[in-house]
């Protein structure tokens, strides 16, 4: 099967259209010897068409390794102010990052930080910057529930929030693993199953990069 999943994702390229900005950018990524654990195409754009959809100005993204998902995420969103602010641990992703996005023309769109997800959301509040309409988690897997409470704080009612790679090959459902990666995936699907103010839905998913799934979150509106 994993075979046919590729096979369908390569079928579907005219679909999903991704550009030379794209590809040089995953391109840049294999250079600098970053993991090969980027969103794939058809990920990207539904990235994208997610922040069309809600007409989202503002995005909010955990975890940027080279800044293929940013890139995707930035050309989503609508208005002359869009903006989209991502965070790296790693200095040197977040220089191939800067150089990818632009080189896809969105140097002024794309705001990069460096520093321990927790650690930059929390400056983030603390400079009391403006809500953010869309929020990409996609970072270490054991700080998930960490990202969504910051999240939460740095949203508004309506806000969507998107947690990457939570069904981990069917491991969710496993109550017996001891995974950290699962574990948190399985602690945020549970935070938000539990909270009345969140609507969600875990959507599975299979193509080149497996068999995986995310998070779909919406804030309630007051």
């Amino acid at each position: 099967m994993p075979n046919v999943w590729t096979a369908v994702d390569d079928y579907l390229a005219p679909l999903v259209a991704e550009d030379d900005a794209l590809r040089e950018a995953n391109a840049a990524a294999e250079a600098a010897g970053l993991p090969a654990i980027q969103v794939s195409a058809p990920q990207g754009r539904l990235l994208s068409l997610l922040a069309r959809v809600h007409g989202a100005r503002r995005a909010l993204e955990v975890g940027t390794l080279a800044g293929y998902s940013t890139i995707w995420l930035a050309r989503g969103l609508t208005g002359p102010d869009r903006h989209v602010t991502t965070i790296e641990l790693d200095p040197r992703h977040a220089e191939v990052a800067r150089a990818n996005v632009a080189r896809a023309g969105l140097g002024d769109v794309v705001d990069v930080r460096v520093g321990r997800g927790v650690d930059v959301l929390a400056q983030l509040e603390a400079e009391g910057v403006a809500p953010f309409d869309l929020v990409f988690i996609d970072a270490d897997k054991p700080s998930n529930t960490a990202y969504l409470e910051a999240a939460l704080r740095l949203t508004g009612p309506g806000a969507v929030l998107v947690v990457d790679n939570v069904v981990r090959e069917g491991a969710l459902a496993n109550p017996a693993t001891t995974d950290e990666r699962v574990l948190g995936a399985r602690a945020v699907v549970e935070r938000v199953a539990a909270d009345p103010s969140l609507e969600g839905t875990v959507i599975q998913t299979v193509g080149a990069k497996g068999y995986d799934g995310f998070l779909l979150v919406r804030r309630a509106d007051a």
